[in-house]
């Protein structure tokens, strides 16, 4: 039988009573909701105070040059012949090169991003920017260098002219400043301790007499300090991977600030592409004005000459005899010219190349196309290797790359420079032997008409190359105004006023449900941690004892709880007790004789006798005749607990057999229906005592008496008492106290139970919380229609909440 009902309770508690596990919770409500006051006030706190980040975001596109045989910037110029190299920009470079200490330098520098003013306020400070009433000046250009990381110092406006100087740590240093007069701070810098001097305060155009009073706190920082930073919270990333529009974002206490900062970067990163594209057209233009300069003067030689042949030999005109001659004359004459323009050109190229590894002119009408490209490719890869060298360093396997390609078309260009100059030498040397030719036919010519000639062609030669070079200067001047950026703007520096963080929304669930889940942790830790008896459930769940009946906590300090007019939830358990009584001891067989109950407990202290007395007096109010005896011979606790000296009792019955049974019996005034017989003295030797046949004629006089006799006995965890008179129960009532017993010694009564030691043995549990009954008890509503619980009181804690 024990079997099948323990199988029973296994199968049960493998069942989850989600109610149940709801109530174990819903009944510490006020722990909840303490818990969600607190954590949303602290977020509010929190919130309420903290430094919020807003975020900027720009979105830039980066041009492809690689369209044409010309960059983008020279395609309305196409007709001109300006020849430029094709391009291709890498957005992954690009983002180094934004990111480079040099374009973030820049911006520093611009904005003064080194330069932070604070406002202290009484509970937390906040950053002015732009609008600040004082700014910082100094007449050393090398102070921001010379700092290693930062240092600060405070100011209080005292009034319109003046301000007092606090040091980092808010000691007072200077109480009467002039605004705009220099004064000297010295800075505990841990490394480089140095004397600021020369520095000055002055007031802006935002200052007010609302400034009065108030303290400023003014940090200076490093340049490298706030760069470094710049790098680390600068994001920038292509919108997805095919794609070269890049977005650049910032986060800041101050939105303004992150916009501007946005802007700058941009600005100046297509400043710097626009001054490496435009270095070429430079190059050029500085070549062509060279040469300028130098046709120029051999221009004039030849013009004097001109003027001066004339006036010394009168001639005012070309004489036209040899006409016929010099119109075939004229052509070999116009490609000797042509002829020695380019040869002037290769060699002043070859002379450039040689010279050292610089930008070369391009748009000098070569006849050669394939030279005109090698110096276009020369020229790119150079503008490519110096961009690269801004953000890597010379040995970076692309740089190295870069240089090896510069060098093989540095020789290829070399060898067909060379190769040109040898072929238009060629040229040229039969075009003047076809000269002469022609010359010997017009021998015939007078002297000074030949020499005149000599004069109007070398004249023509070196006007020829001085237009030339004009055209070029004015078509590179043009290429050199139309530069374009290397970066579209798409979407300017842009962010919103709702600040990204701290989320109020995230941060408010979040200390709601953090109110929730620590009283739910704490409750759950202390019901994990907690190893002692609570409820029935504890008693069902650990043992397969029957369970009689459980004795609510007495809110009264009254020991007998049971009368004729209580009504408290106590005393009705304790007649819900009785009843159950009834119910066990309908079976015995002794119908004619008195029912004994003996009561006991795992340990002392579990309130063994508080229900003895009180379930004694509850069977005594039925009309039965009740008599309580007191068997627990080593510690025993009626008369103690009725507060009454001690006397004699069954320890003297025991041992004295001129002792009756009559003579030991007393009432108490509380409880003027019961009987009760004192344990007596405390004996050397109680076991010895109990096995006595005085004991049995005592049980059987009493049988025969009364129709209850119920029995205080000694714990059966400490001693043996109670197991050697186990043979006179009816019932066995084991009493465990609630939030007293540890959980671990249920084992002891279930023991006793399977063993069948304790015969008709049931638990009562004592002592337990009228506010934990997680569903399993009686609710404690025992009182009902007596007027001991109020209307009130019987409403569930969610309607209490909003009545």
């Amino acid at each position: 039988m024990n079997k099948n009902i323990n199988t029973q309770q296994i199968e049960e508690h493998d069942t989850i009573n989600i109610r149940a596990e709801l109530e174990k919770y819903l009944i510490h409500w006020k722990w909840f909701l303490l818990g969600i006051i607190v954590s949303i006030t602290l977020a509010f706190l929190y919130l309420r105070y903290s430094t919020p980040k807003f975020i900027a975001s720009s979105k830039i596109m980066i041009k492809d040059n690689k369209k044409s045989g010309i960059s983008a910037e020279l395609e309305a110029f196409k007709d001109l012949g300006i020849v430029g190299g094709s391009s291709s920009n890498n957005p992954d470079n690009e983002i180094e090169i934004l990111k480079s200490r040099k374009i973030l330098g820049q911006v520093v520098k611009n904005l003064k991003l080194n330069i932070k003013y604070i406002s202290e306020g009484r509970v937390k400070n906040s950053e002015i920017y732009k609008m600040t009433p004082v700014l910082f000046n100094f007449s050393d250009s090398l102070l921001l260098k010379r700092i290693n990381n930062s240092f600060s110092f405070s100011i209080i406006i005292k009034n319109e002219n003046e301000f007092s100087l606090l040091d980092e740590e808010g000691k007072s240093v200077n109480d009467n400043i002039t605004f705009g007069t220099k004064f000297n701070l010295f800075v505990d810098n841990q490394i480089n301790p140095f004397d600021i001097k020369d520095i000055f305060i002055t007031k802006t155009s935002y200052f007010n007499t609302e400034n009065i009073g108030k303290k400023i706190i003014i940090n200076i920082y490093s340049d490298d300090l706030i760069i470094d930073g710049l790098i680390k919270s600068v994001g920038i990333a292509p919108i997805n991977k095919n794609s070269s529009v890049l977005k650049l974002s910032l986060q800041s206490s101050v939105l303004q600030k992150a916009e501007d900062v946005l802007d700058e970067i941009v600005y100046q990163y297509n400043l710097d592409a626009k001054n490496d594209k435009s270095e070429v057209s430079r190059k050029t233009v500085e070549f062509i004005n060279e040469r300028l300069e130098n046709v120029g003067s051999e221009l004039a030689i030849v013009d004097d000459n001109v003027k001066d042949f004339k006036k010394k030999n009168s001639v005012t005109d070309i004489q036209s005899e040899a006409a016929l001659v010099l119109q075939t004359s004229t052509l070999n004459r116009q490609k000797l010219i042509d002829a020695n323009i380019q040869l002037s050109i290769i060699k002043s190229l070859r002379q450039e190349l040689i010279k050292s590894e610089d930008i070369l002119p391009v748009n000098l009408g070569l006849q050669d196309p394939n030279v005109a490209k090698y110096i276009s490719e020369y020229n790119e890869l150079l503008s490519k290797k110096r961009r690269l060298l801004k953000s890597a360093g010379e040995k970076n396997t692309i740089i190295v790359e870069i240089q090896d390609n510069i060098d093989n078309l540095r020789k290829s260009l070399e060898s067909s420079l060379q190769n040109q100059e040898r072929a238009i030498q060629l040229n040229v040397n039969n075009l003047n032997s076809e000269a002469n030719r022609f010359n010997s036919k017009i021998s015939s010519i007078p002297r000074k008409e030949r020499e005149f000639l000599d004069i109007a062609r070398q004249q023509e030669i070196i006007a020829g190359l001085y237009t030339y070079l004009l055209k070029k200067k004015e078509e590179t001047a043009i290429s050199l105004a139309v530069t374009v950026p290397n970066a579209k703007i798409i979407d300017k520096a842009y962010g919103s006023d709702i600040p990204v963080s701290p989320k109020k929304k995230i941060f408010f669930l979040a200390a709601l449900l953090l109110g929730l889940i620590i009283p739910f942790i704490i409750i759950y830790l202390r019901d994990l941690l907690d190893t002692k008896v609570h409820t029935k459930k504890d008693i069902q769940d650990l043992t397969s004892v029957p369970f009689i009946g459980d004795i609510p906590h007495s809110e009264t300090k009254e020991k007998i709880v049971v009368g004729t007019d209580a009504r408290s939830s106590t005393a009705e358990a304790f007649r819900l007790v009785r009843t159950n009584l009834d119910f066990m001891l309908t079976n015995n067989e002794k119908t004619n004789q008195g029912k004994t109950i003996f009561i006991t407990s795992t340990t002392s202290g579990e309130g063994k006798s508080f229900i003895s007395i009180n379930l004694s007096s509850t069977l005594a109010l039925s009309g039965k005749k009740v008599i309580l005896v007191g068997m627990d011979l080593r510690a025993p606790k009626v008369t103690e607990y009725l507060n009454i000296p001690e006397r004699k009792g069954v320890t003297n019955y025991i041992t004295n057999d001129s002792i009756s049974i009559d003579s030991l019996k007393f009432r108490v005034p509380e409880l003027k229906d019961l009987d009760i017989i004192a344990s007596g003295v405390i004996p050397p030797n109680p076991a010895e005592l109990l096995m006595s046949e005085r004991v049995n004629q005592l049980f059987e006089t009493l049988r025969n008496e009364y129709d209850y006799i119920l029995v205080d006995t000694a714990p059966v965890n400490l001693v043996t008492d109670t197991l050697l008179i186990s043979k006179y129960a009816d019932v066995f009532l084991y009493v465990s106290r609630a939030n007293y017993l540890d959980k671990r010694l249920l084992s002891v009564p279930d023991t006793l139970y399977r063993e069948n030691k304790l015969p008709n043995m049931a638990i009562i549990l004592n002592d337990t919380d009228m506010k934990r009954g997680y569903g399993y008890g009686y609710g404690y509503g025992y009182g009902y229609g007596y007027g001991n619980i109020k209307e009130e009181d019987k409403k569930p804690w969610y309607k209490k909440l909003f009545s």
